[in-house]
């Protein structure tokens, strides 16, 4: 059966550094489930700031590697998912950008993995792919820093809620891949502990406050309403948790197939609003990490 949107590709970064099986095997199961094909991209990046062809031997051994490197990964495709349909894309550019301009209206997801880079560099090196591409891409972004948990059944995907426009798509979108999966949506609402400034540093006042948990599983509700009408075989559990949310949601994430979680605006390399919650996920879950942008103003 033909998928409706066939002419859809699910986009995979590949990076001729380290070719990550992970990454390949999520987005092939990916595209099967979808019934979609996958592109897989890898972009080369010009070792000088030029708007000519680089024909230096560098460069052209770096496009020789890169064909290489796309090749395997094409195999490495077939074999995990023997009728996947996968083009190849060898593209001049730095990897972020080039993998930002492949996310259009009609792109279902990016698929990168992670470089494992320290916080600083994922902000301010032109190597960094993760941060940047979670930050601007106009369509989810997964993020394949380690492997789901196959082993756990039911599947379950954790989803970030806090009420924003942002967490409102990352409902919209685990709910959509919960029914593709036949997974459980599991909605975590985290309370962050308020924080009073007093002499040098900052002291974390206790207490649950009985009154401001109901109002806050109210609003988690609120959120959430109408979404198993929609999705009527998707199983849906939720929680408020208290603390910090990238602790929460990162343990949360120990045994999910992915953590879902919506970002704020758009943006790049300078003046990235990626948000404190999303980039600690980056480096903290356990799983793979999908970030979903909110609708655009």
């Amino acid at each position: 059966m033909t998928h409706p949107f066939a002419d859809q590709h699910i986009v995979v970064g590949v990076d001729p550094a380290d070719p990550s099986v992970p990454t390949l095997a999520w987005a092939a199961d990916e595209a099967d489930r979808r019934n979609l094909p996958l592109r897989l991209v890898l972009a080369v990046p010009f070792l000088h700031d030029t708007q000519h062809v680089d024909s230096t031997p560098h460069h052209m051994f770096l496009q020789a590697q890169g064909r290489e490197a796309l090749a395997a990964a094409g195999e490495t495709i077939l074999r995990l998912s023997p009728h996947a349909h996968v083009v190849t894309e060898l593209v001049d550019g730095q990897p972020a950008v080039v993998l930002g301009r492949r996310a259009t209206d009609r792109t279902p997801m990016i698929v990168v993995g992670s470089r494992r880079l320290s916080r600083p560099a994922e902000l301010l090196s032109t190597r960094s792919v993760a941060a940047p591409l979670s930050a601007q891409a106009s369509c989810p972004v997964v993020v394949v820093r380690a492997p789901e948990h196959t082993a756990e059944h039911p599947p379950h995907l954790v989803v970030g809620v806090d009420g924003s426009a942002s967490s409102h798509e990352a409902v919209r979108f685990a709910f959509e891949e919960a029914d593709v999966r036949k997974a459980v949506v599991h909605a975590v609402w985290v309370w962050p502990r308020p924080t009073v400034f007093g002499g040098t540093r900052p002291t974390v006042q206790l207490g649950e406050g009985g009154a401001e948990l109901e109002e806050r599983t109210r609003l988690l509700a609120e959120v959430l309403a109408g979404w198993s009408d929609r999705y009527p075989d998707v199983r849906l559990t939720q929680e408020v948790r208290r603390g910090h949310p990238v602790e929460e949601l990162a343990r949360a994430s120990s045994t999910a197939h992915a953590v879902v979680v919506g970002r704020r605006g758009r943006g790049g390399y300078t003046g990235m609003r990626l948000g404190s919650v999303v980039h600690g996920l980056l480096h903290r879950a356990e799983c793979p990490v999908i970030t979903v942008p909110g609708e655009a103003p």
